[in-house]
């Protein structure tokens, strides 16, 4: 048996989501303890997959309501930038989307994925950030921004 060509390659669907920063105001930004079974814990951003016919802000804003109950209007929501990477063997494209700021609380509605959120310190985010979610960060303010892997592409979104 020959293994599959270029062109016989079984085809792997791209994920498209969407990474939400919801800044305080006061130099804090919403963060989650990520638990998503089959990986160890990290830390995240609100965010997720783009259901079809979403918008990258439309997406922002149902995530950010399914996952934490804090409901923004998509239309304030701004893309910052687009972050392609291949970390999971097939590619992965997310959007890096700034919310109005919002001390609105946060409540845990999805306990399988996430263990809790906070407002955390941008000086003081900690360790380890789940790696869309740190080209997010990074795409706000550049101190944020984390090595790149190896087949992680950055697009700024023009202002």
């Amino acid at each position: 048996m020959t293994a599959p060509t270029p062109m016989t390659a079984p085809i792997t669907a791209p994920m498209l989501g969407a990474g939400v920063i919801v800044p305080t105001g006061d130099g804090r930004v919403l963060i989650g303890r990520r638990t998503t079974p089959g990986e160890p814990p990290t830390w995240s951003l609100p965010g997720g997959k783009v259901d079809p016919g979403e918008s990258f802000e439309e997406t922002a804003a149902r995530e950010l309501a399914e996952e934490t109950g804090i409901v923004l209007p998509a239309e304030g929501m701004r893309v910052l930038a687009v972050h392609l990477d291949h970390d999971l063997g097939r590619p992965r494209l997310t959007a890096a989307v700034l919310a109005p700021p919002s001390l609105a609380q946060a409540y845990v509605t999805e306990p399988h994925a996430c263990a809790g959120w906070e407002r955390v310190a941008v000086e003081a985010l900690p360790q380890p950030m789940f790696y869309p979610s740190a080209l997010v960060l990074g795409s706000w303010l550049p101190q944020l921004r984390p090595p790149l892997r190896a087949d992680t592409h950055g697009y700024p979104v023009a202002p």
